[in-house]
């Protein structure tokens, strides 16, 4: 698997001991220290795991070249990626990679919930279904928890490319959406994987997102057959993200490129976001499923954190 990371080593720290967990499965961990400054390396070192390497940027060169990085020095059959904030459950791998093989496709993902610094889950939902998730991704990213989530044979990682190191924000979409357009992939329905919410969360930069939306939206125009992209899926979220940190006025400002977009549902939720706050405390969509992201509750009450 691979871990890009720049001065996170708390989280990091956290990050690789759900990974340590992982279940029926052999693997390595790579992970890349984009020009940290922290006592990343150290860290690491004290963890004495032979199963993580470390490869490093004197300087940083941004996520999307650390990927790239990571999997150029992955000697596996099959590639994963993880952010340096998130979670895996025991299961995670040996649960992608059962479903990859039993049906014979070349890439997989996961359900997934969102929590808090605390744990605390406060989102989740059952993923898309295979057929949505290859319909869907030419709009939207309709991968749950993004980069943290997705395996893949590295057979096709050659077909679809490298992750393009001009993006940062939207660079794990562009490289699903090269993916589905090989195949659909093998979702897994339990949630496996957890997105943490923090202040440092790249998701949060609307601004940001709105430069990259662009570049997607001319570069998969003949996917979409002319169709436009999602933007307001995008936004809303980053500005969900920014209220559930604290940062009410970027919450506003994205809600309000959303309206720009064509989504006049969030103007109201910009009034909310301003009048009412204790909407940071309220949950996002829950599973449709009782008791499903709670499965989620029991690994995560099991990590040693």
């Amino acid at each position: 698997m691979v871990i890009p990371t720049r001065n996170r080593s708390r989280l990091l720290s956290q990050t690789l001991a759900s990974v340590c967990t992982q279940i029926g499965v052999d693997f390595e961990v790579v992970v890349v220290d984009d020009g940290c400054t922290d006592n990343t390396i150290e860290m690491i070192s004290a963890l004495g795991d032979a199963r993580i390497s470390v490869v490093r940027h004197s300087q940083a060169r941004g996520v999307s070249a650390a990927r790239n990085q990571g999997i150029d020095a992955a000697t596996g059959e099959w590639i994963a990626f993880l952010d340096d904030d998130d979670l895996w459950s025991p299961w995670k791998l040996s649960r992608q990679l059962s479903a990859a093989q039993r049906t014979g496709r070349q890439w997989a993902c996961s359900g997934s919930i969102t929590i808090a610094d605390n744990r605390r889950i406060v989102a989740g939902t059952e993923p898309p279904t295979a057929e949505e998730i290859a319909k869907a991704l030419p709009l939207r990213n309709c991968v749950p928890a993004g980069a943290s989530n997705v395996l893949v044979h590295r057979d096709a990682l050659r077909a679809a490319g490298e992750f393009d190191a001009r993006l940062r924000h939207m660079a794990d979409w562009d490289m699903w959406i090269r993916l589905g357009v090989l195949g659909m992939p093998a979702v897994v329905v339990e949630p496996d994987v957890a997105y943490r919410l923090h202040s440092g969360n790249a998701s949060a930069d609307a601004s940001a997102i709105e430069n990259e939306l662009a570049v997607i939206e001319q570069r998969y125009v003949v996917l979409r057959n002319g169709a436009a992209i999602d933007r307001a899926f995008a936004l809303r979220w980053a500005a969900w993200n920014l209220l559930r940190v604290g940062r009410r006025v970027a919450a506003v400002r994205a809600y309000g490129h959303a309206v720009v977009s064509g989504d006049k549902g969030s103007l109201v939720r910009a009034i909310a976001a301003v009048v009412d706050p204790g909407v940071v405390g309220r949950t996002l969509k829950q599973s449709r499923e009782q008791g499903w992201a709670d499965r989620a509750g029991l690994w995560l009450k099991e990590l040693d954190l």
